[in-house]
């Protein structure tokens, strides 16, 4: 296991928001030709003792937009889905990094799995606020993972970081320093998020689980990239530098796939993205400090939607400030947001919702005050059903049939597809289900785990 990073830094990249990332020159890119299907890549002639079952390995793009496999620089991914299954797939909503990784995860919404947003409070914990470096069991513990699922069944799993998988799910935090955390369940193999850890490094780790031996050799497992959503927060969806930053992703694709062919290991790869983004400019910026006074309300998340708390007194001033009408921008109260969005019953939500115009023109962010200097970058978190939320969807390997493009589905349907891959039960009181797959996919033991210790 990497070594902990501190907590207000080890999570803070996924966001993409707070530091600046510099991608080296575009690499040449290879362009192999294309099997029929990734399964055709695995060698073929083993010994039946030499053979392995397959795996699963769930793959999160952060910010990788379905449209970006259309800009000529992933020949690896462009491969996977033409030869396998794929999708432009709808996020939940808030399109936000930590909510929609949950999501992906435990088939529930934000509003019902409790991870309503990247930033966040509690009734039941005033004054403290939940930010990307929580790990504290408390706020995460409404919905279980596919993880801790897998693992109740015997079923192995490795994550090489995602949201929420260093969290010991279940447990409880100590208030007092240092913090210690009784009870609760991880993944069997995880690391501690660390932005210096590298693409390469990553698919090395995951790699080196699957050498293991059979007794020791996880059966499902995550691997995570954000440098598609870093360089698309700060340069733009549409700049060179952010399609550099998808190439660079899709090398570590093709990586993983001739490693994982080099050891004979099958694998039912799920790639996905937990949304898009839009082109943003501070020029469509709406200031709430010129709707709402500061001594009215609090702002508690600003960006392409806003939250707001009303301070003692003063709920009738704030709704009647923002349920008029406004340019660019629109308001309800938590139990007024339309049903499509499926966001308002949890009470992490601030009584008052506001959410930014996204067009063909860009999207509209909602700030506290006017910026004060010009930007053109990227951001997410508008309407789910936006066009350019959309969130890439690929799925290839023996479990699949070739060539198959599927209308758009929402994520809640992930988990319930993990499931059939790994063999699981199918979840009960899930938001998703497996409706959408159940053309593609192809029944047999190529599509579920085996217990710990077989192959």
């Amino acid at each position: 296991m990497l070594s902990r990073v501190p907590l207000l830094a080890a999570l803070a990249a996924v966001s993409a928001c707070a530091y600046r990332y510099d991608p080296p020159a575009l690499p040449p890119v290879a362009r192999p030709a294309p099997p029929t299907s990734y399964a055709a890549a695995a060698p073929t002639g083993l010994a039946a003792s030499e053979r392995r079952a397959p795996v699963t390995n769930l793959v999160s793009i952060d910010g990788f937009r379905p449209d970006y496999l259309e800009r000529g620089v992933t020949p690896n991914l462009s491969r996977l889905a033409a030869t396998g299954v794929s999708a432009a797939m709808r996020p939940s909503f808030p399109s936000k990094t930590f909510p929609n990784h949950w999501t992906l995860v435990t088939g529930l919404v934000p509003d019902r799995h409790g991870i309503t947003a990247n930033s966040m409070e509690d009734p039941q914990r005033p004054g403290e606020t939940f930010t990307m470096a929580t790990d504290d069991p408390f706020w995460w513990n409404a919905a279980e993972p596919i993880w801790v699922t897998a693992e109740r069944a015997g079923v192995r799993s490795a994550t090489m970081f995602w949201p929420g998988s260093n969290v010991a799910w279940g447990g409880t935090m100590a208030k007092d320093w240092p913090h210690e955390t009784t009870g609760g369940m991880r993944p069997h193999d995880w690391q501690q998020y660390g932005e210096s850890v590298d693409n390469r490094q990553r698919v090395d780790a995951l790699i080196d689980w699957l050498r293991r031996p059979a007794a020791m050799r996880p059966h499902f497992l995550t691997l995570y990239f954000d440098a598609v959503d870093t360089a698309g927060h700060q340069f733009g969806p549409a700049d060179p530098r952010t399609m550099q930053a998808v190439a660079q992703v899709d090398t570590a694709i093709g990586q993983l796939m001739s490693d994982l062919a080099a050891l004979g290991q099958p694998a039912n790869l799920v790639i996905v993205a937990d949304h898009g983004m839009a082109a943003t400019d501070t020029r469509r910026t709406i200031a709430l400090d010129t709707i709402v006074p500061a001594t009215d309300a609090r702002v508690v998340e600003s960006g392409p939607y806003a939250t707001l708390a009303p301070l003692p007194g003063r709920d009738a001033a704030v709704a009647a400030a923002l349920l008029r009408p406004h340019p660019h921008m629109q308001c309800w109260r938590k139990e007024q947001i339309p049903a499509r969005f499926h966001y308002g019953r949890n009470p992490r939500i601030p009584a008052f919702l506001c959410l930014g115009e996204d067009g063909p023109g860009g999207g509209w962010s909602i700030a506290k005050t006017a910026p004060t200097r010009q930007e053109s970058t990227g951001s997410h978190g508008f309407d789910n059903d936006a066009a350019d939320m959309r969130a890439l969807f690929i799925a290839n390997g023996p479990a699949f049939r070739a060539g198959k493009h599927l209308a758009t589905f929402d994520n809640v349907d992930v988990a319930p597809l993990l499931r059939d891959l790994l063999g699981l039960p199918a979840g009960q009181g899930l938001d998703g289900d497996d409706r959408p797959f159940r053309g593609v996919l192809i029944a047999g033991p190529q599509r579920s785990a085996l217990p710990n210790g077989a192959r």
